[in-house]
């Protein structure tokens, strides 16, 4: 216990070498001198607060807060010494604030915990003391054995011992590591590998020595060392070892592994980032605004102090007939008294401040975050999900959004590849009903004949079949089974892996066509064409590198003959075919990406018994080179994928989730750039940003890829920004990989930004978790500070997520390691459209008006009280009854705002989407520029000296108000400001109102009302538990004037009208593109029947669901007003 509290606080950590020693099985050596290494344990934990530390840090992170760190000193100050006002008037509302926001903060952190605890306590399987014992995640040790069944995930990362392949392999997929679905190989030493059972490997003597745990998911050093009949075998350990957290095992019935790294030591959770407290611009705005109102609360009350003293250097007014002074009171020294006397002004002006400011703030973004759960525009009803907050304090940021940055696969993409079209020969093919069509012609074989292919299709589709890495699977087969039993008349039903989706779409294809892929045994491969079967010998693979971009193997065919079937890239194949129809193709491979299909062009190659014989030869020489092997292995390959035969190319369709294009475009129109990042290969990744529309065909594309050192990256930036200067009109695309991107960054981070800021798009390919983070960081601290957005669906999106101002996460098929860690979770990538636009826009100027109007609601409240102290002598006496000073903010001017901050509408939602222009109108936080700022409060100013001097003017010096001749006090003088200030400030937010709800009438007239009935209750009774009765019949007296309540209009009308005529000049001369939105929105002309606004263009789309009544044109964008017919979704105000 005490180690771990140790380890908790940073002064014990797990470990301090340089390496890790780990005893398989936890065997420990039995001399007394070892020992052993301090590990973490499997816990993932990915909340803020433990039960610890929730009290000292909340109230840490809510103290940052100007506003509530005012109010503690305020409070102590009040406790000190002799103010005004009581204690109870600062301390209450600050003990309500901290309190709400501390349980909404706990109620979040711990539905944090819940997930967590469901990972943690997820059942696994490990061998200890000769058997297969279940266990919780969270109890795996660094050294224990663990199996892992197919389809699970990995519950830490292992280093393979065994599978139930007799060679030691298993296949995993790491899409929700780095976003690739492809399969990948892994391999247990020969020596592990024959301990398939629990038994032989409760026998099995070895230890792993690797590296400490780091973030580099491709980085892995380590080696084991067996110990068999007292003889020591050393084997190394690569990242082909090592099983990563997080990963899951496909293709293979189950493995056994022992834990290297566990826990938050695991590569998957140091890829996390360090979840840090989210605050948004509007609350930094909040915190500046505060610290003014800090600067003008201490001129007031430094002005008063000076001006008592001034004052009271006038020997009748320091010290009056009817007031003196005690000896001990002349005693006292002026010095502790001047600072007693500035420390009551402060509490007296203290409520300039608004501490009720935070409490609404926080109950707007709890109560606001529901209405993104309740859109049902953002429910997806095939997944039956929601849309989630897991966060509120960012609902506005979601309004002020520059720069999106999007994982590809999973988000933009469903990562379901469809084979669409191949040219073969010259000639244009198409799948139709499973069946080789040529392009214009339909399919007129009958159902059920076999389709008679010419020798150049067949050995297309033979070439397609061939060369690839597909893994096949049976599923009625365990273990390993005989991957040819189908032969004997089995047929299982077959399942392909590849290592990537274009090869397992291509695969499918040519089995659909009639040319099936059967498999793979040792060095034999089958395919069935049109139910013959064949048998290649696998000669060579010439593996796919990211240089050369095509892959190629070399077969010998069931009659002899060597040959090499090669594909790849277009660029990577065509200048070294020499025979076919080679400018056709090329034609046609241009047709196939303009249709945004990702294309691959497919060769093959004839050797001469002599020539394979050199080719055999040559290979074998590179392939066991010790020096220079790669180089050696490069100009081999190069030698051999030559003098090609062109046989055709294939286009196939990466299919984009719903509506990817048209959020793309909408982002693009709001002034929101799109950056995509991605660990996918630099080919796939442009392919389907060209696809998606995140570049356009128009757009020049810019690279930035493969550079090797810091000079050469340096130089091809310098080019770049020289290309983008001189090119004016053409916009720009940069596509940029992760290799380059580490040495952009690490000296050249300015020139880099300077690129990025002039493309119009930016794709980031081959990234690591950690350089995603790295790239909106960069942006995030740039010098103009835009505020980002991050979106991903797998757990190598989670550092980018919780870098990002707001982190959203796709509920996707990557488990849900992004929805955990994220600020919200929708789920697809076309939602973000409604939720930046709409959701985003109303929370922005909900909540800027909002905080605008309670500094201008508390500038009118508290500045009448500053200007009657230069009535009072500087007494400190309170304008207002102490019970009106508690109740103002909390009772008598806060529903109004409230109500207006969760459901006002500037314009109406579907206008909102179909003109995304209008989200530039809040962009840069200009809803809260300091010149909004400095109206808002000079308007406060102004109507406090209408409220108080009205009143004054008024009542003058010896006027009579009342019909007896009785003159009013200085309590009704209070209240007649009040009840001016209560009305009017009420009245404004009411022309702010452009959206009117039964409950916006409700709290706005009810707010006034309540006043009144509250007033005269309050002064009509005398309550025995109050010391003073001084508000007794003071507002049914001040009612009962006519004069009094001539002047509450007046007053009224004099501060708000002067607002009204602004608005109207503003808005008829120099309207925004919103105010137009509002008056096209208001000029339609209702009828009896429900009419929806929407544009023409999705109009027309609805022509067979909606019946058209009529149709006017309001604009340059054709809005088009739509009789609702029985069908179709209504929406009304």
């Amino acid at each position: 216990m005490i180690r771990w509290i140790r380890q908790q606080l940073g002064f014990d950590p797990p470990h301090q070498s340089d390496t890790r020693t780990i005893y398989i099985a936890n065997k420990f050596p039995q001399h007394g001198h070892y020992i052993p290494q301090r590990f973490a344990d499997n816990r993932i934990i990915s909340s803020k607060y433990t039960i610890w530390n929730f009290v000292p840090k909340n109230l840490f992170e809510q103290f940052r807060r100007i506003a509530n760190f005012y109010f503690l000193i305020i409070f102590l100050v009040q406790l000190m010494i002799d103010t005004p006002t009581s204690p109870i008037t600062s301390g209450l509302p600050l003990f309500f604030v901290i309190t709400v926001t501390a349980i909404k903060q706990g109620f979040e952190d711990w539905l944090r915990h819940k997930a967590d605890n469901e990972v943690n306590g997820a059942p696994v399987f490990v061998v200890r003391s000769g058997s297969l014992v279940q266990t919780r995640s969270k109890n795996i040790r660094v050294g224990d054995i663990v199996r892992v069944a197919k389809d699970e995930t990995f519950p830490a990362d292992l280093v393979l011992l065994s599978s139930d392949r007799a060679e030691g392999t298993c296949h995993i997929t790491t899409a929700s590591l780095d976003g690739e679905t492809n399969l990948k190989t892994h391999y247990a030493v020969p020596e592990t590998a024959v301990s398939q059972s629990v038994s032989r490997l409760e026998s099995l003597q070895a230890v792993v020595e690797c590296q400490q745990p780091e973030a580099d998911l491709y980085r892995f050093v380590g080696r084991i060392t067996v110990t068999q009949q007292g003889e020591e075998i050393v084997r190394p350990l690569g990242p082909e070892n090592l099983l990563l957290r997080g990963a899951r095992l496909k293709n293979t019935k189950e493995i056994f592994g022992v834990a290297v790294y566990t826990g938050m030591e695991a590569k998957m959770a140091l890829n996390y980032k360090c979840k840090s407290q989210k605050r948004s611009a509007v609350e930094k705005s909040m915190n500046t605004f505060l610290i003014i109102y800090l600067g003008i609360l201490l001129f007031e009350a430094i002005l008063s102090t000076i001006l008592k003293y001034a004052w009271q250097a006038e020997n009748k007014w320091d010290e009056p007939f009817y007031n003196q002074k005690t000896d001990q009171e002349r005693n006292s020294s002026q010095i502790l008294k001047f600072i007693s006397d500035f420390l009551a002004f402060l509490v007296l002006y203290n409520f300039i401040i608004p501490i009720s400011l935070y409490v609404t703030v926080e109950l707007q973004k709890f109560l606001g975050s529901f209405f993104i759960v309740w859109d049902l525009d953002l429910y997806h009803e095939e997944s039956d999900q929601k849309a989630q907050v897991n966060t509120s304090d960012l609902n506005e940021e979601l309004g002020q959004v520059e720069y999106v940055f999007t994982d590809k696969t999973g988000t933009l993409t469903e990562n379901e590849m469809q084979f669409r079209e191949c040219s073969i020969n010259g000639i244009k093919y198409q799948e139709i009903n499973g069946k080789l069509v040529p392009e214009g012609m339909s399919e007129d074989s009958p159902d059920g004949s076999v389709p008679c292919l010419n020798r150049e299709e067949e050995l297309f589709l033979k070439a397609v079949s061939l060369c690839h890495t597909v893994q096949i699977s049976y599923d009625q087969t365990d273990g390993l089974g005989d991957p040819f039993s189908h032969a004997n008349g089995f047929s299982p039903q077959m399942e392909y892996y590849a290592s990537s989706p274009d090869e397992k779409a291509l695969v499918e294809a040519t089995k659909r066509m009639g040319v099936t892929f059967m498999g793979s045994h040792g060095e034999i491969t089958e395919i069935k064409t049109f139910g013959k079967a064949e048998k290649y010998k696998l000669l060579h693979v010439l593996e796919f590198d990211a240089d050369r971009r095509r892959m190629s193997v070399i077969l010998q065919t069931p009659s002899g003959e060597k040959v090499l079937f090669t594909k790849g890239a277009e660029s990577a194949i065509l200048p070294y075919t020499k025979s076919g129809e080679i400018d056709k193709t090329r034609v046609h491979v241009d047709e196939f990406a303009l249709k945004g299909l990702r294309t691959l062009v497919v060769a093959c190659r004839h050797f001469s018994v002599d020539e394979y014989q050199d080719v055999d030869r040559r290979l074998h020489e590179a392939r066991t080179a010790l020096q220079q092997r790669e180089e050696r292995l490069v100009e081999v390959f190069n030698f051999i994928e030559k003098d090609l035969e062109l046989l055709g190319a294939t286009g196939v369709e990466d299919k984009l989730q719903d509506k990817v294009q048209e959020t793309i475009e909408a982002l693009r129109l709001a002034g929101i750039k799109v950056w995509v990042l991605t660990g996918d290969k630099h080919e796939t990744a442009v392919s389907v940003s060209l696809s998606c529309g995140h570049f356009h065909r128009t757009m020049n594309i810019l690279e930035l890829v493969q550079q090797k050192s810091d000079n050469e990256c340096a130089e091809q930036l310098r080019r770049l920004a020289r290309r983008i200067k001189e090119d004016h009109v053409i916009q720009h695309g940069l596509v940029v990989d992760g290799a380059s991107l580490s040495l952009a960054l690490r000296e050249h981070e300015k020139l880099f930004m300077e690129v990025c800021k002039n493309c119009s798009a930016v794709l980031c390919c081959r990234m690591a978790p950690l350089q995603k983070a790295k790239v909106v960081r960069l942006l995030k601290t740039s010098p103009e500070k835009p505020i980002t957005l991050a979106i991903g669906d797998g757990a190598n999106d989670v550092s980018m997520i919780q870098e990002a101002h707001v982190g959203i996460g796709i509920m996707g098929k990557e488990g849900r390691q992004a929805v955990r860690n994220s600020d919200y979770a929708i789920a697809r990538f076309k939602f973000l459209a409604k939720l930046l636009l709409v959701h985003g826009h109303f929370y922005y100027v909900r909540i800027a008006t909002l905080v605008q109007y309670f500094f201008y609601k508390n500038v009118c409240f508290i500045t009448p009280q500053f200007l009657y102290q230069f009535f009072c002598l500087f007494s400190q006496q309170t304008l207002y009854d102490s019970v009106y000073l508690t109740l103002y903010n909390i009772c008598f001017t806060s529903l109004p705002i409230l109500v207006y901050s969760l459901f006002e509408q500037l314009v109406h939602p579907h206008v909102l989407q179909s003109k995304p222009a209008l989200y530039r109108d809040i962009s840069k936080n200009s809803k809260l520029s300091f010149k909004t700022f400095l109206y808002w409060t000079f308007l406060g100013f102004c109507h406090a000296f209408v409220f108080f001097f009205g009143s004054y003017i008024l009542m003058g010096e010896d006027t009579t108000l009342m019909g007896n001749g009785q003159m009013f006090g200085n309590w009704t003088f209070g209240t007649l400001v009040f009840t001016v200030m209560v009305i009017t400030v009420t009245l404004k937010l009411a022309l702010e109102t452009h959206f009117w709800t039964w409950m916006n009438h409700f709290v706005t007239w009810g707010s006034i009302a309540f006043y009144f009935i509250f007033s005269l209750f309050y002064g009509g009774i005398i309550w025995p538990f109050l010391h003073t009765q001084d508000m007794y019949f003071v507002f049914v007296q001040l009612l009962s004037s006519g004069s009094a309540w001539f002047a509450i209009i007046i007053i009224v009308i004099t501060c708000l009208f002067p607002d009204v005529i602004k608005k109207v000049f503003y808005r008829h001369l120099n309207p925004t593109s919103t105010q137009k939105s509002q008056m096209y929105t208001n000029r339609v002309a209702i009828g009896d029947d429900f009419i929806a606004l929407q544009p023409l263009s999705r109009a027309k789309n609805q022509l067979g669901k909606i019946r058209w009544k009529r149709i006017r044109f309001q604009s340059a964008q054709n809005m088009t007003l739509l009789k609702s017919g029985a069908e179709g979704r209504t929406i009304g105000h």
